[in-house]
């Protein structure tokens, strides 16, 4: 009976151990990449991810620094968070959120250079150009980018001096 009752402890230990250390996945654009963000949204909470929204909501005119550093600031708060940004070009998302410690914001426009951007590079936020990617290989990106681990080895080192 104790040795039972131990045994369920210890489950209980472990499940709320990781349900506390779950990834998070963050996700936010500004006005130009609003529809693309939705799109995104909608196709991995088919998936059932669970996806924060950090805005905007709807497609009215923002400010892409505001929502890229919100964003960013949370991706930083755990190493197994990721995050995805949608903007016109995916350029100026990824300037603001390469600026917050931590993150590497990698700008996305093909599968092969998102896949090394995890493999090589470790990046934990995907950076998208609404205006110049397709929806469709959009969401080839971020299914990339979720589900490729890190390689580690000789390019640790080398993600290691990225200050």
């Amino acid at each position: 009976m104790v040795a039972k009752r131990i045994e369920f402890i210890l489950l209980l230990v472990y499940l709320i151990t990781n349900l506390i250390n779950l990834n998070k996945i963050y996700i936010s654009s500004d006005h130009a990449g609003f529809k693309l963000k939705e799109k995104i949204k909608y196709s991995l909470k088919k998936k059932k991810l669970k996806i924060f929204d950090l805005g905007p909501n709807n497609d009215n005119s923002v400010d892409y620094p505001d929502f890229a550093k919100k964003l960013a600031k949370s991706v930083a708060k755990s190493k197994k968070n990721r995050g995805i940004l949608v903007c016109g070009s995916g350029v100026g998302m990824s300037i603001v959120a390469n600026k917050v410690k931590n993150i590497r914001a990698a700008l996305c426009y093909s599968i092969e250079n998102t896949k090394l951007s995890r493999l090589h590079n470790d990046a934990n936020i995907i950076a998208l150009g609404s205006r110049l990617i397709s929806a469709k290989l959009a969401l080839n990106c971020v299914n990339i980018f979720l589900k490729t681990r890190f390689e580690s080895g000789r390019h640790l080192r080398r993600v290691k001096k990225i200050k």
